[in-house]
């Protein structure tokens, strides 16, 4: 190296260059051979460590080292060997400069955080990317905690850089930052608030990716398809995006239909008004005809046996003596057996034709049952036929459904 360095003085003293001017050529020249030997050392590396990653990859079995590729980490790992090159190579350069040797120094230690912060990122994504193909991690919020823990890093980072250029130990600038904590506790507000978050949704498992959600204060009505440090991306059902704060989960409330999701069934609960003076009692004439219909012949034979036996000694020429039939009941009783044989319905899950408390539109009486398709489209589409059904199905039993004309309310 001596000789190398004399080589180009005695050329530059040679042919007649002053001593001073020689001694700046010859760092000039140094500095040129030095860059050509770190701009080889890392196309070589670089070069050597990618093939080397890419075989590795086609010959495990695992997709680890194929993402590690993707993220670019071998690249940012090869450089570290032309940096350990020139912090070896530097002094010889700056030979005749010492004066120039600290503030080389500086930028090679900033330089060499910077790349250290990098690689840790490209490792953090990859991590970031594997466990996102994990089943059982991936409706987590693997997001949130990666940039968290990136969080820190360039925390440090950037704290090792200033620490550097004030020529600060590390612990002493942290000590001192340690008086402006407050500042850095509102500036950093939101990703505290986020951070403990997504902490608490992922202990209570009170979201995960995937999940559909409604949060009516922030207009999310769907499916929830990132979960990160600041924000909850919610994919409503219009395709567009509602970007929900991630600390609104545990601060909000919020309807999340994972239950219903992960069930046999989705819910059919709605009512249908009937005209209150419609309802009445039935005679046996009419118990006649509605023996007519299939689905509530054995019903009425059976329990047309039990009035009558019931109502043996009562005075049946005024009809509301004793127990009697009404065509109310009777229209609820074919709702459920119908509701209970529609192919559509679980038969699993709870099912129920019931009377509401009247009310001044109407009489409501509520189907209450589970269709065996949750998908939105079937699910609308099995729901509107039931009740296709059950309006058509009124005037047999001599009810009428309840409708607000313009100039009447009967």
């Amino acid at each position: 190296m001596e000789k190398i360095q004399c080589f180009f003085y005695d050329y530059f003293i040679s042919i007649g260059v002053s001593e001073l001017s020689a001694k700046y050529f010859n760092m000039f020249t140094l500095l040129i051979i030095l860059i050509i030997i770190i701009y080889i050392a890392d196309r070589i590396t670089r070069i050597v460590l990618i093939n080397f990653f890419g075989k590795l990859s086609e010959s495990t079995k695992t997709n680890f080292d194929d993402l590690l590729v993707n993220h670019r980490a071998p690249r940012r790992i090869a450089h570290l060997i032309p940096l350990v090159l020139t912090i070896k190579l530097f002094p010889w350069v700056f030979y005749d400069f010492p004066q120039f040797e600290g503030y080389i120094v500086m930028l090679l230690k900033v330089y060499g955080i910077i790349l250290t912060v990098w690689i840790i990122r490209s490792i953090l994504r990859t991590f970031e990317s594997y466990f996102k193909t994990l089943p059982r991690l991936r409706d987590k919020p693997i997001d949130s905690y990666i940039q968290v823990v990136m969080l820190f890093i360039w925390i440090i980072g950037i704290a090792s850089i200033l620490a550097t250029l004030i020529n600060l130990s590390f612990l002493k600038f942290f000590t001192t930052l340690g008086a402006a904590s407050a500042i850095l506790l509102l500036i950093f507000k939101d990703t505290i608030l986020g951070f403990v978050a997504s902490i608490q949704v992922a202990i209570n498992d009170s979201v995960r990716i995937g999940d559909w959600i409604t949060m009516e204060k922030y207009g999310a009505d769907g499916d929830v398809v990132e979960i990160n440090l600041s924000t909850v991306q919610v994919q409503n059902f219009d395709m567009t995006i509602t970007h929900i704060p991630t600390y609104a989960l545990i601060s909000d409330s919020f309807k999340n239909w994972r239950g219903m999701t992960s069930s046999g069934g989705r819910r059919i609960k709605r009512s249908i008004l009937l005209k209150a003076k419609s309802v009445k009692y039935l005679d046996s004439e009419h118990i006649e005809q509605l023996k007519k219909i299939e689905l509530i012949t054995s019903y009425l034979n059976t329990k047309q046996k039990e009035i009558d036996k019931l109502n043996s000694d009562k005075d049946k020429s005024v009809l509301i003596n004793g127990l009697n039939l009404t065509n109310l009941g009777v229209f609820r009783k074919y709702l459920q057996t119908y509701i209970e044989q529609h192919s559509a319905v679980n038969k699993e899950m709870f099912i129920m034709v019931r009377q509401l408390a009247p009310t001044p539109q109407g009489l409501p009486l509520e189907i209450y049952c589970f269709s065996s398709d949750k998908r939105w489209e079937n699910y609308e589409y099995i729901m509107s036929d039931i009740f296709d059904h059950a309006l058509a199905a009124v005037t047999y039993f001599d009810l009428e459904i309840y409708e607000l004309n313009a100039g009447t309310l009967v």
